[in-house]
């Protein structure tokens, strides 16, 4: 798929990766519609988005209420005469010891990282398969394919997401539809300073979002269905050769970072 002259839905538009990915796609010539909670921010990438893509628009929404989620998703593909790509991107992060949380923190999590994606595919998997043509993109994370440390609640989302685009890859394998799995590695987004967060353990090098913007663009009109950004798939196969030996050198490196 070119991206251009297409529509696209982008969750989590507000801000980091979803705010790049949907400036870079209508700079592109794409028709946008954003989707996050704050509005402010939100009208602030709309108007970036429309001097490219004037019919660009966007819905104000939290995606933890899953109804709502559904509601915009079918609301979007009204308004904006079907979607050629859905970009799964919002999230939010629990960081906290396994200890210290509770079933509600997690299932809240859960809402907004796992859930949201899967009712707004479901509600619109119907309408892309009889069109025989679209693109699911599913914004997963390394802590997807890796147990981050303090992070117990969003790594099980992303394990769940990971889970989900693999499995619907497989069931749409002879459709129209197309699904594209995102790996992000650390970003330099919002999401390392959040309310109601321990501090993260991790204090390394922090990646450009629009690195991972322009690899989902990448992915989009590629055919592959995996894309790590950046590419750390040999800390994935490290850990899944001796995941003994990654948890032990993953401790040690936490107790190395400087506080």
């Amino acid at each position: 798929m070119d991206v251009e002259g297409s529509t696209v839905l982008v969750t989590g538009a507000s801000s980091g990766i979803g705010a790049a990915l949907a400036e870079r796609l209508s700079a592109r010539g794409a028709v946008v519609g954003l989707v996050a909670r704050r509005e402010d921010r939100l009208a602030e990438v709309l108007d970036r988005c429309r001097r490219s893509t004037p019919a660009s628009r966007m819905w104000v929404a939290d995606l933890g209420d899953l109804d709502r989620a559904v509601a915009v998703a079918l609301e979007a593909w009204d308004a904006m005469d079907g979607l050629d790509v859905v970009v799964h991107n919002a999230a939010i992060p629990k960081r906290r010891p396994v200890t210290a949380l509770t079933p509600g923190e997690v299932e809240a999590v859960m809402r907004v990282n796992f859930l949201s994606p899967v009712h707004m595919t479901l509600a619109l998997l119907p309408r892309m398969l009889e069109r025989d043509a679209g693109v699911i993109v599913n914004v997963s994370s390394l802590g997807g394919r890796l147990g981050i440390a303090t992070e117990a609640a969003y790594s099980a989302s992303k394990f769940a997401l990971c889970g989900w685009s693999e499995a619907l890859a497989l069931d749409l394998w002879d459709t129209g539809i197309e699904v594209r799995l995102i790996l992000p590695g650390a970003i330099d987004t919002e999401i390392w300073d959040q309310p109601d967060n321990d501090p993260p353990l991790y204090g390394g090098p922090l990646e450009p979002p629009e690195l991972v913007a322009d690899g989902i663009i990448a992915a989009i009109e590629g055919d592959r269905f995996e894309h790590y950004l950046p590419d750390l798939k040999g800390v994935v196969e490290f850990k899944t050769g001796d995941a003994d030996a990654f948890f032990a050198a993953t401790v040690a490196a936490f107790s190395e970072e400087p506080s």
